[in-house]
């Protein structure tokens, strides 16, 4: 039976693919009781990484697509987590955003929004999460945008 989750996920046009393997010594996500903490996403699809540094060669709108891709990509870990079955999602408990800017960039939470929007689009009241969007001078492989996340789930 698909779930509302699904449905609404197809309607936006979004398919999860198989969750990646992790770069370097680390899990993709670890359960502790009903949490889940999803290591890092980065900006990366089928197409590649968004690499780029905002404030310098990539736009704030380019940072907003980057974000909402790292956040597929969380969604993409939380299906893993859940063995398939997002209906299991009680909460998105908080988001970290990393930005890879300038340092006179301040846009980092306009940027972030990318991921914010997505989960409140999927998820509905569920979504709604604290967060911190934080500036960093690089990230991994140059990407964009990075984004971690703690997710509740039955």
């Amino acid at each position: 039976m698909t779930s509302q989750i699904e449905k609404r996920l197809t309607e936006l046009g979004i398919t999860l693919g198989t969750a990646p393997a992790p770069a370097a010594n680390y899990v993709p996500f670890v359960r502790s009781g009903d949490l889940v903490f999803i290591s890092g996403q980065i900006a990366m699809d089928a197409d590649g990484m968004r690499v780029g540094k905002l404030g310098a060669d990539m736009s704030l709108e380019d940072g907003v697509a980057a974000a909402r891709l790292c956040a597929i990509n969380l969604i993409t870990q939380l299906n893993a987590a859940c063995d398939g079955d997002l209906s299991r999602l009680k909460r998105v408990v908080k988001l970290t955003g990393f930005v890879n800017c300038t340092g006179d960039f301040g846009d980092q939470p306009k940027v972030i929004n990318g991921a914010s929007d997505l989960m409140v689009e999927v998820f509905g009241d569920a979504g709604r999460h604290a967060r911190a969007a934080v500036g960093a001078p690089s990230l991994p492989f140059g990407v964009g945008v990075e984004i971690e996340g703690i997710f509740e789930i039955a």
